[in-house]
């Protein structure tokens, strides 16, 4: 990606990605030219938030490598920007960019616990664990005034349906009135993200996320609400957070956490390109060292999606990686997983009042 493709700093102030390139649907690429006529300049990009009515609430997947087979994203694209995010090409099958489109033209699902309790009310459902933010956050910036979850998780309740949650927003801490009632009957289990303790690279990497320490405020609140939650030290990046496992694990674990999890950077797709390009500006003198370790991981590329190497790496990198984690983990008293969730609670409740169903 060429220096000419980047967005002048001006127009992406609190913005990750240096570009827009055009997504890898699209019949023709788009560039800007400076034609020579003077003009003022282009203001910084602001954030768009459209709106659809999902069909169906929960994805499904029957990947190897992932403790679920079911899903809910509210939202499509995420402000918080972070450069490393797998989820960005997800964007290219909207006509957008995996870019500054995915942190700044996002996508609102309305109407999606209306759909959840279509589901759930369906003769053939049968009740397991759904995974929510498992692309992007539900508790990103846009929920503050969207409101999304707070329906999904009633209707969770409504049904005692089993769910977990995956965040580094620290707006969860609004629903702990519903959260803390549903871990109490073995529903819940949260997981907070945590990839570094330095501000600044955090500011830099996930430029509109929560402040490190601001996370582990929200990790304690809610583990002092009797919420499980788990740490995700994802993704750890090789030559610049990989040294800070110990400190990270540390500091959740004295917050509340009583499990963990850590998953190495993986660039699918257009992330990628996204993410040296990135580097180059951020971090000029490591980001020949952290592209070698990160190949190094994925046998030699930037990344390989070979099912049962993709979430943990490959080589000695990724096996010391292994050993540290699970020396401390043993250390401090943290679990691989929390326990299983209860999925003998699910019933379909009454219909509410109004025009009963002849099928």
């Amino acid at each position: 990606m060429s220096e000419a493709e980047s967005l002048p700093p001006s127009r992406r102030p609190g913005r990750a990605a240096r570009s827009n390139p055009d997504g890898r649907f699209e019949p023709y690429r788009r560039v800007a030219v400076d034609d020579g006529w003077e003009s003022d300049p282009l203001p910084p990009l602001r954030t768009e938030i459209a709106t659809e009515r999902p069909r169906r609430a929960m994805a499904r997947n029957s990947s190897p490598d992932i403790p679920f087979d079911r899903s809910l994203n509210p939202y499509r694209g995420c402000e918080h920007g972070c450069i490393y995010c797998f989820a960005r090409p997800t964007h290219a099958f909207l006509g957008l960019s995996p870019g500054l489109d995915f942190e700044t033209r996002l996508v609102a699902k309305r109407g999606l616990a209306e759909a959840l309790a279509r589901e759930f009310r369906s003769r053939s459902y049968v009740p397991a664990p759904l995974a929510i933010g498992t692309a992007t956050d539900p508790y990103q910036p846009a929920e503050r005034d969207r409101r999304l979850m707070r329906p999904v998780l009633e209707v969770l309740a409504r049904f005692g349906h089993p769910a977990t949650i995956t965040t580094k927003g620290v707006l969860i801490e609004r629903d702990i009135d519903l959260l803390a009632p549903l871990a109490e009957r073995g529903l819940l289990h949260v997981g907070l993200s945590v990839t570094t303790l330095d501000p600044a690279i955090s500011r830099a990497m996930e430029p509109r996320a929560p402040s490190p320490a601001r996370r582990l405020l929200a990790l304690r609140r809610l583990a002092e609400a009797g919420i499980p939650v788990r740490v995700q030290v994802a993704p750890l990046v090789p030559g610049l957070t990989d040294h800070e496992l110990e400190s990270v694990l540390s500091a959740a674990s004295e917050a509340g956490a009583k499990a963990a999890t850590t998953i190495p950077l993986r660039l699918p797709g257009e992330v990628a390109p996204l993410f040296r390009d990135w580097l180059a500006e951020r971090f000029p003198h490591r980001a020949a060292r952290i592209m070698r370790r990160v190949r190094d991981l994925h046998g030699g590329r930037d990344y390989d999606p070979a099912w049962g190497t993709r979430m943990a790496g490959q080589g000695e990198w990724a096996r010391l990686i292994a050993a540290r984690f699970d020396l401390i983990c043993r250390r401090l008293g943290l679990e691989r997983r929390l326990p299983p969730l209860r999925s003998d609670l699910f019933a379909v409740p009454a219909p509410e009042p109004g025009q009963l169903s002849l099928f």
